[in-house]
């Protein structure tokens, strides 16, 4: 069970950072761009998605497992006039993984972590916005 575990930690981490790089390249066009309402709402939500990656690193090390190195594909940000459409997509894209995620054999203190990552993410495919992760 453990290596099953493992492997959807792992899964997640590599979605997860895969989001932190699309908000931030987002946040860093708004910014460029004079957007500063805008710039701190995509902030806010790599923030949150920077949680979730650092989040499921620790459940990992918890299990004494070594977080692989995770290379990302190239990101570019969307026009302005569609982040909203693609980021949209991508979350909801997150809370089906999510969801089937949590359909796996699970140890209980990994069911809570994905189930508190769902939460967050349903709220950011409803409101793109961030802010939704406790400390």
């Amino acid at each position: 069970m453990t290596e099953t575990i493992l492997g959807i930690l792992e899964e997640g981490r590599a979605r997860e950072k895969e989001q932190t790089l699309f908000y931030r390249a987002l946040a860093a066009e708004a910014e460029a761009c004079g957007q500063e309402d805008l710039s701190e709402r995509l902030n806010a939500l790599h923030a949150d998605e920077q949680h979730h990656l650092s989040r499921l690193t620790a459940r990992i090390l918890e299990f004494g497992g070594t977080p692989r190195v995770i290379v990302p594909r190239p990101t570019e940000a969307p026009a302005q006039e569609e982040w909203e459409g693609v980021a949209r997509s991508r979350e909801e894209s997150e809370v089906e993984w999510y969801r089937g995620a949590l359909e796996g054999p699970l140890d209980s203190t990994t069911e809570d972590l994905l189930q508190e990552i769902l939460e967050s993410e349903e709220h950011h495919c409803r409101e793109l916005g961030g802010k939704w992760m406790s400390a």
